[in-house]
C-alpha cells in the first residue's frame, strides 16, 4: 500500500505559485478557464486573455510542463497527451493596512494574496507502425 502511494506521488507533476498578490476571486476566474484542458489549448487561452492574472498562470503552466519533461525524459511532448488534471486557488496571507477616514477614524484595508496549484497528468500515445511490403 505504501509503495503504491509512493509510486503515485512520483508520477504526479505539480507546480505551485505561492503568495501571489491578487485576490483569490480574481485568480479563480482565470483558473476556471483552463481547468481540465489540454496544455497547448490552455496556453493559447492564457496568452490571449486580457486578465492580469493570466500572465503568472501562464508562467506557472510552463513551469509545470518543464517539470513533466524532467520526470519523463524518454517521452516527447508530441507523443503524450498532457492535460491539467487539477487546478486550485487557495487564499494566502492577508496584509492588513489602515486608511485614514473622516472624524479621526480609520478604515481597514485587506490586501489579499493567493496560492495556485497546478497538477498535470498525461496519457502516452502509442506509436502505430505501419508495415509496408
Amino acid at each position: 500500500m505504501a509503495e503504491a502511494l509512493k509510486e503515485a506521488r512520483q508520477q504526479k507533476v505539480v507546480a505551485i505559485l505561492r503568495d501571489y498578490p491578487t485576490s483569490p476571486r480574481k485568480m479563480r476566474y482565470v483558473i476556471d478557464l483552463i481547468r481540465g484542458m489540454e496544455v497547448n489549448c490552455a496556453l493559447d487561452i492564457l496568452k490571449f486573455s486580457e486578465k492580469a492574472a493570466a500572465r503568472p498562470v501562464e508562467k506557472l503552466l510552463l513551469s509545470a510542463i518543464a517539470n513533466w519533461q524532467a520526470k519523463n525524459e524518454g517521452v516527447r511532448l508530441d507523443d503524450a497527451y498532457i492535460f491539467i488534471k487539477e487546478a486550485k486557488v487557495d487564499g494566502g496571507r492577508i496584509l492588513k493596512r489602515l486608511r485614514p477616514a473622516p472624524q479621526g477614524r480609520a478604515y481597514r484595508i485587506r490586501k489579499r494574496s493567493n496560492h495556485v496549484t497546478l497538477v498535470l497528468d498525461s496519457v502516452v500515445k502509442k506509436q502505430e507502425e505501419s508495415l509496408t511490403n
